[in-house]
């Protein structure tokens, strides 16, 4: 694992709200606007650009949480803009939070936690519990 970043360093990535990204469950739509789970895909991947830089060719990251409070909606074709901040590393745990804002106004904040571990190890952590 390489350290390459210091605490407040961020990415931004850019997420145009889909169909796909609405509020819908096996039993219909909801609402039709960016659901939270949508925003916690795009939250990691902001976050995850941190694991990408900084993971060696034998490690990959793999999740460990995700906290989201999504404070407004955001509509199918709107353009939200997410950045991620490095919190800290902790031992192999990188910590991120996270802003997704449509213009100026605060879509959702939070916070993510990746950890940054050998290939091997995960392949047997997954078989130990398949």
């Amino acid at each position: 694992m390489k350290l390459l970043f210091t605490p407040g360093q961020s990415f931004e990535i850019v997420h145009t709200v889909g169909p796909n990204d609405t509020a819908t469950f096996p039993t219909g739509e909801v609402h039709p606007v960016y659901a939270t789970f949508a925003v916690a895909r795009e939250a990691e991947w902001v976050c995850r650009q941190f694991v990408l830089a900084m993971r060696e060719a034998n490690e990959e990251g793999i999740g460990t949480f995700v906290e989201v409070q999504h404070r407004s909606p955001a509509l199918p074709g709107q353009e939200v803009r997410f950045t991620g901040i490095l919190e800290s590393v902790q031992g192999n745990e990188v910590i991120c939070r996270f802003e997704a804002h449509v213009g100026t106004r605060l879509v959702a904040d939070g916070r993510t936690g990746q950890k940054i571990l050998k290939k091997e190890r995960i392949s047997k952590l997954f078989a130990e519990v398949g």
